[in-house]
C-alpha cells in the first residue's frame, strides 16, 4: 500500500456549485462534502479544474479553499488546487492553503507560457521549497499546452514534499515508465475517467476524477477492486459508469457534470463565462445516462 493512503482510490475533483447568477452557492457545496463523506470518497480536491479555479478570483478562489477545509472539519481530507502560471502566485496560494489546513495542495503545470522541462522543474522545485506541505503534481497538457516529461516528473519524485502526480495524458504507456522511473511508494493518479481502471491495473493507486462527482461510492467500489488485482469486478463496476465516463466530457468539463448534477438536485446550474450551460442536444444524451443508472 502507498504511504500517502488517504489519496489511495478515488479522489473527487468536486465541482463549485453555483447559483444562476453565478454566485458561489455555499449550501449547496456543504452538501456535496456530506454528499462525498458518506459515500466513502478518499478525498476532495477543492477548486481544482473542475471546481472552475479559471474563473474565480484569487480572493473568492481562496474562500472556497478556507470554507471546504473547515466545513469538512477533518473529516474527509482536503486537497487544495492551487496551481498557477505565474511561480510567485502558486506559492502564496498554497502558502494560504497550507495556513488554511489543507492536507495537501494540487499543482497544475504552468499553462500558456509554455516553459521548458527545466523551466517545469525549477517551478515546482521552488514551490515544495517555499511551502512545507504535500504536493501533488498535476499534468493535463490537453489543457496546458505543456507536457511534462516522466523524467521531469522522476527527478522531481526525489523531493520529500512532493508526493506523487495527476496524470490526465490518458496515455498508459505514461503509466508504466511512471512506475518504472519514480519511488515505490510516489502517488500515482489519473485524471482521465475514461482509462482510469487499466491505469490501476498497471500499477497506479487512485483518481482524482470527474464521474465521482456523480457516482462517488460506485466508483470507489471499482477504483479499490482495481488496486486490490481484481480485474473482473473492476471491469463489471466499471462498465455500468462507462456512458458518464464519455458523457460527462460531451462539452468542456466542467459544463456536463454540473448540470448532471443539477438533475440529480445536488445544486443549481450555474457556471461562468466563458463557459455555457449544457445545450440540449448534449442534455438528452446525458439525461438517458443519468436514468440507465436510476439516478434521477
Amino acid at each position: 500500500m502507498n504511504k500517502n493512503h488517504s489519496f489511495v482510490g478515488s479522489n473527487v475533483a468536486l465541482i463549485t456549485p453555483m447559483l444562476d447568477d453565478g454566485s458561489v452557492d455555499y449550501e449547496s457545496l456543504n452538501n456535496l462534502i456530506e454528499f462525498h463523506i458518506d459515500a466513502g470518497t478518499s478525498s476532495i480536491v477543492s477548486v481544482g479544474t473542475t471546481g472552475e479555479s479559471a474563473t474565480v478570483g484569487v480572493k473568492e478562489h481562496l474562500k472556497i479553499l478556507d470554507h471546504t477545509i473547515k466545513y469538512a472539519a477533518r473529516r474527509i481530507p482536503i486537497i487544495a488546487g492551487t496551481g498557477a502560471n505565474s511561480t510567485s502566485e502558486a506559492i502564496e496560494l498554497t502558502q494560504e492553503a497550507k495556513n488554511f489546513g489543507a492536507d495537501a495542495c494540487l499543482l497544475v503545470t504552468p499553462y500558456y507560457n509554455k516553459p521548458t522541462q527545466e523551466g517545469l522543474f525549477q517551478h515546482f522545485k521552488l514551490i515544495a521549497e517555499s511551502v512545507s506541505i504535500d504536493q501533488i503534481l498535476y499534468n493535463v497538457p490537453g489543457r496546458t499546452a505543456v507536457d511534462m516529461s516522466v523524467d521531469t516528473t522522476s527527478r522531481l519524485s526525489e523531493i520529500s514534499n512532493i508526493i506523487g502526480i495527476k496524470d490526465a495524458t490518458g496515455d498508459l504507456s505514461v503509466i508504466k515508465e511512471l512506475v518504472a522511473n519514480c519511488p515505490e511508494d510516489f502517488l500515482l493518479l489519473t485524471g482521465d475517467d475514461a482509462t482510469a481502471i487499466d491505469f490501476l491495473l498497471l500499477g497506479g493507486h487512485g483518481g482524482i476524477s470527474v464521474t465521482a462527482n456523480v457516482t462517488p461510492n460506485e466508483l470507489q467500489k471499482a477504483y479499490l477492486a482495481a488496486i486490490a488485482g481484481n480485474v473482473e469486478l473492476a471491469n463489471q463496476l466499471n462498465e455500468a459508469l462507462s456512458g458518464l465516463h464519455k458523457n460527462l466530457f460531451i462539452e468542456s468539463n466542467p459544463i456536463p457534470v454540473k448540470w448532471a448534477l443539477h438533475k440529480m438536485g445536488k445544486c443549481d446550474n450555474g457556471i461562468r463565462l466563458p463557459l455555457l450551460e449544457l445545450s440540449n442536444e448534449c442534455k438528452t444524451v446525458l439525461e438517458n445516462d443519468l436514468k440507465e443508472l436510476k439516478l434521477i
